[in-house]
């Protein structure tokens, strides 16, 4: 400790807080040591700069160590005294006894991983099979109605099928691409020249385009701006100039017309086609993409300071080249990579990307929600309408070349057929022809969960070969020969209008789609569920039914990082409790061998006011539990207690609902009984809305009323009120400094729904890890498959374990991650109140782990847990405030 105390980081452009101080010398020693590290930060302290200087500084230090010792090495004398005293006394020590735990240790066997990787492998796409697929896909459908093309291009050549693994097809196979890529991996031929790459580099990874660009502010702040290299990584929906190609709207669709414009692009003449409705159209190569334009924006950007994704759109509209892979032509030679979660957790992103990350540092911000994330992106759903697409293209193509086929094109069609109609016949809702032995699907109301094994047999596809299969898939290039002959027969007999072979619902889609699942299926048993939601008819018209694969285990993907990388870091404003990312990610680790930081708030102690609420305003207990929350006097308790507050609290309030479906519920409630009215007077209303493209707009219009409404005469109207939803946008990354925020208040215990059967089968997952027998029990009962909510609370109810402790720590995360959107600076103040009796106890009186527990040290050390009416909450705020009003005056 005494030669981390010897630190010091002059990049940072502030004298910085103790706090700060204590995180950045714990960040480089964790750097130092390597593998796995947990840094906590509240909101508001300064986390990001603090990461940036003390990271960057760890890899400038290293670097100058490295070319130090190679100096040396070659018989060069290196300067001492040029190299600062408290580093030269803090040269880590890489005595193998030293090191607190092997991070080879962490992960899978090299056997495991090989296996993975053959699987993977053997299901992916070949580029040159994507490029030319899509290719003809556009030929197609820009051809006239009455033009005739020539079947024989969609004609598949001979496949041989033999072989211990497949076959090959006699077309060349040039490249392979992932099969499963996350909508941006491929890259464009000619713009991954091979360059000398720095030996360690630092990658910086968020959830959001916002942070990451958040990130780039508070980088510009340093030296290391200018001094590093600095590369932001997005996708191709924020960084595409083509107008005509965002006019598209999704990412699939852009990711897709990006692909085909690649073709276009290579030596082809602009050509004028007319669609069947007339219209015409330029197919044409994408005008940004050209090898001299990408040099010239590379040149451009390894000129100025750290960019981020606006500047990098700003640059690429002005000259005229694309952003996305002129930003990506940088990321070689870079020395700090800024980059969304997917590119970096995702395996076919990274291979894409080209990304190294052997021997580098891994900080992963924002961490609070990483298990869930991570195993989410390996998920897989198909849809009905799409497996419907897929039947008619497949069954139309087999018709016009089964007998121009060889046989082992005619063998894996087939097979293809045999498994999009058992998919099919599982949500088709026949009961008077069971498309399969057994009833355990069949008896369910909505939906259903099978394992890997169970939904094989119970479709009777358990002999297939979905090894095989895939690496027929990707080989054949049968996804684009299907999906092209399907479009041209559409157009060709006017069925479809000229446009619907590019939407959403394409065969192209569900052949992807289809491919995720059956890749899915190639996992071990335990690692996930397939869910079975069944079609049901709504007051809208019919909702589809679909068949998705629910991963429960991120443990052997996160592996696969940890296994690579020098050091990983998860770092984040609330990452209490431990244990559950630890046993979800990392369980080989132990606790007491996982380095963990958390320090206090920059705030003092009288900045902050959280109050655990019991009673309302007339005195009724406030209980919003499932049961209770529904009932007119909760609603009505809760909305006197609000119309109070609106008399005691200056300018914003932000009050957070479990759901959107419970906020509309109070607010029409609240209408109708003329309480909104009496609130209104007080303070004006905003809603958070459902769409997130329209939250920008009611959050610039609740803040300038704000501002321009607050008063410190409470008789009049003095600020406004935000109804927001706990794991909604305003939750998430919204940030309500000052007056924005003097108070927050959280509605209940927002605990995810039971009826959730994702949920129930990873609470079932993790419970399972300590105990098997109760679900077999439950399962044999037949009670686990009618996926009500009583079944649901009755598998909770059952947990005695993790199981219990993840669903309990779902619903504190959400709430810590609601109240710490107030404090934002330590001048900041504001209030918090938890209005729920289950908030409330005394600390002294229990023997048990209460929800409080898991509130943040910060808030924690300072919650009121017991009051006994309302009045008493309505004094501590009235002195709260006027405390702070007094020191503004002053």
């Amino acid at each position: 400790m005494e030669k981390a105390t010897e630190m010091e980081f002059p990049a940072f452009p502030y004298k910085p807080y103790s706090i700060q101080l204590d995180f950045m010398k714990f960040l480089y020693q964790s750097l130092d040591k390597g593998g796995v590290s947990m840094l906590e930060s509240p909101t508001g302290t300064g986390k990001t700069l603090s990461m940036i200087c003390s990271a960057l500084q760890w890899l400038v230090d290293k670097k100058n160590l490295e070319n130090f010792k190679t100096n040396n090495e070659d018989g060069k004398s290196g300067d001492d005294d040029d190299e600062p005293d408290w580093m030269k006394n803090y040269v880590p020590n890489k005595e193998p006894d030293l090191a607190p735990v092997p991070r080879r240790k962490i992960g899978f066997s090299s056997g495991k991983r090989e296996k993975e990787e053959t699987v993977r492998h053997l299901s992916s796409l070949s580029r040159e099979g994507v490029e030319e697929g899509n290719a003809i896909g556009k030929l197609v459908r820009n051809a006239k109605v009455d033009d005739e093309v020539d079947d024989k291009e969609f004609l598949l050549e001979e496949y041989d099928s033999e072989g211990e693994y497949g076959g090959k097809s006699k077309r060349k196979n040039c490249g392979v691409d992932d099969l499963f890529s996350s909508d941006e991996e491929e890259e464009v031929d000619g713009f991954g020249e091979d360059e000398e790459e720095p030996k360690i580099k630092v990658y910086f990874c968020s959830r959001t385009h916002s942070q990451l660009s958040q990130f780039v502010k508070e980088l510009r702040k340093t030296k290391f701006a200018s001094e590093l290299k600095v590369v932001c990584l997005g996708s191709r929906k924020s960084l595409c100039i083509n107008e005509e190609v965002l006019k598209l709207g999704s990412s699939t669709r852009i990711n897709e017309r990006c692909l085909e414009l690649q073709k276009n692009k290579k030596n082809e003449p602009s050509k004028i086609k007319k669609l069947g409705s007339g219209k015409k159209v330029r197919c044409t190569g994408c005008p940004m993409l050209r090898n001299r334009k990408i040099e010239e924006f590379r040149n451009e950007i390894i000129q100025l300071e750290a960019l981020d994704i606006e500047d990098l759109v700003r640059i690429g509209r002005n000259l005229g080249t694309c952003p996305y892979y002129g930003s990506r032509r940088m990321m070689p030679t870079a020395d700090l990579v800024v980059l969304p979660y997917q590119s970096l957790l995702s395996k076919a992103s990274r291979e894409s990307l080209g990304l190294n990350l052997k021997d580098s540092v891994i900080i992963i911000d924002e961490a609070h929600n990483l298990a869930d994330t991570l195993t989410s992106m390996y998920d897989a759903k198909i849809t009905a309408p799409q497996l419907n697409h897929l039947e008619a293209h497949l069954n139309g193509y087999f018709q016009r070349f089964r007998n121009l086929l060889g046989p082992g094109n005619r063998r894996y069609i087939q097979t293809l057929m045999v498994l999009t109609r058992a998919f099919l016949k599982v949500l088709r809702d026949d009961h008077t022809d069971p498309p399969y032995d057994g009833e355990e699907i069949k008896s369910a109301s909505d939906s259903s969960s099978m394992s890997i094994n169970e939904f094989l047999f119970a479709l009777n596809i358990d002999n297939i070969n979905l090894i095989r299969l895939l690496l027929y898939m990707k080989e054949s290039n049968i996804i684009y020969k299907v999906s092209g002959y399907g479009d041209k027969v559409a157009i060709s007999q006017k069925v479809e209008d000229s446009e619907a072979v590019v939407e959403e619902e394409s065969a192209i889609s569900g052949f992807r789609a289809l491919a995720d699942m059956l890749f899915s299926l190639t996992n071990k048993d335990c690692d996930g569920k397939i869910i079975i939601s069944m079609p049901k008819q709504t007051c809208n018209g019919q909702e589809r039914g679909y068949i998705k694969y629910v991963m429960l285990t991120g443990e052997k993907i996160f592996s696969q990082v940890l296994d690579q990388a020098h050091a990983v870091i998860l770092a984040g404003g609330t990452l209490q409790p431990i244990e559950e990312t630890k046993e979800r990610l990392f369980p080989s680790l132990q606790l007491d061998q996982l380095p963990f930081f958390s320090c206090s708030h920059i705030i003092p102690p009288k900045n902050i006011l959280p109050i655990a609420v019991k009673h309302g305003p007339s005195g009724q207990s406030f209980d919003f539990s499932y049961k209770g929350r529904g009932s007119s006097t909760m609603i009505g308790e809760l909305g006197l207690l609000l119309s109070n507050l609106s008399t005691v609290v200056p300018q914003g309030v932000v009050v957070f609902f479990s759901s959107f479906d419970y906020e509309a519920k109070v607010y029409n409630s609240w209408k109708a009984s003329g309480i909104l009215s009496r609130i209104m007077k007080k303070k004006r209303i905003f809603r958070e809305p459902r769409k997130s493209t329209e939250i920008e707009a009611v959050l610039t219009e609740y803040k300038e009323t704000v501002d321009s409404l607050s008063t410190n005469n409470l008789t009049s109207c003095n600020g406004a009120i935000l109804l927001a939803v706990v794991g909604g946008k305003i939750s998430e990354g919204i940030n309500f400094s000052d007056g924005s925020g003097r108070c927050i208040v959280m509605v209940g215990l927002p605990y995810p729904s039971p009826s959730d059967i994702e949920l129930i089968e990873r609470v079932k997952h993790i419970e399972g890890l300590e105990n098997t027998t109760m679900f077999r029990n439950l399962k044999s009962s037949n009670q686990c498959q009618n996926r009500d909510l009583d079944t649901g609370f009755q598998i909770l109810r059952s947990c005695k374990g993790r199981g219990k402790e993840y669903y309990e720590n779902l619903c504190m995360k959400a709430v810590n991650q609601s109240i710490g959107r107030a404090i934002r600076h330590i001048n900041d103040y504001a209030a918090i109140l938890l209005i729920d009796a289950r908030y409330a106890s005394d600390p002294t009186k229990r023997s048990f782990s209460h929800s409080t527990d898991k509130l943040p040290q910060w808030i924690k050390s300072c919650l009121v847990t017991t009051t006994h009416n309302y009045g008493e909450v309505h004094r501590l705020l009235h002195q709260f405030f006027k405390f702070h009003n007094n020191k503004e005056k002053q």
